[in-house]
């Protein structure tokens, strides 16, 4: 994709923070981070959403996360490493890997009630598209 960051990054056109490369996935830190060490994780081929992407990529990226977690929260001695996925901002699948301590006041997403009789319906139409 011609005019997506996130490719143009994974090329080495536009520079950034590295923190691990291979030749499938980057994983650099976050230029607008929630806390310090916030770090993505994109794929170097393109994809927009996770559902986008093969069983093997998946299979592997996730394996990356892991092991980018195990290795933020030993090098930072953070108390746990939140992922996330959300990233429509971009339109690229990324993985955000943020740091948290439990102390540290940040905000989880907001949360929000099922109108009245409502959850049995969504929970049928996800269920009928399985």
């Amino acid at each position: 994709m011609n005019d997506c960051i996130f490719c143009k990054i994974g090329k080495g056109e536009i520079p950034c923070d590295k923190i691990y490369e291979d030749k499938d996935f980057l994983v650099f830190l976050d230029i607008k981070p929630v806390s310090h060490g916030h770090v993505l994780i994109i794929p170097k081929k393109h994809f927009v959403w996770m559902q986008d992407v093969d069983d093997e990529t998946i299979s592997k990226v996730f394996i990356l996360t892991k092991k980018m977690m195990v290795a933020i929260k030993k090098g930072l001695e953070c108390d746990f490493v939140l992922e996330s996925v959300a990233g429509n901002e971009v339109p690229h699948f990324h993985i955000h890997l943020i740091p948290r301590f439990l102390d540290d006041g940040l905000q989880e997403f907001p949360r929000i009630d099922y109108p009245d009789g409502s959850q049995a319906e969504i929970k049928e139409k996800i269920t009928q598209a399985l």
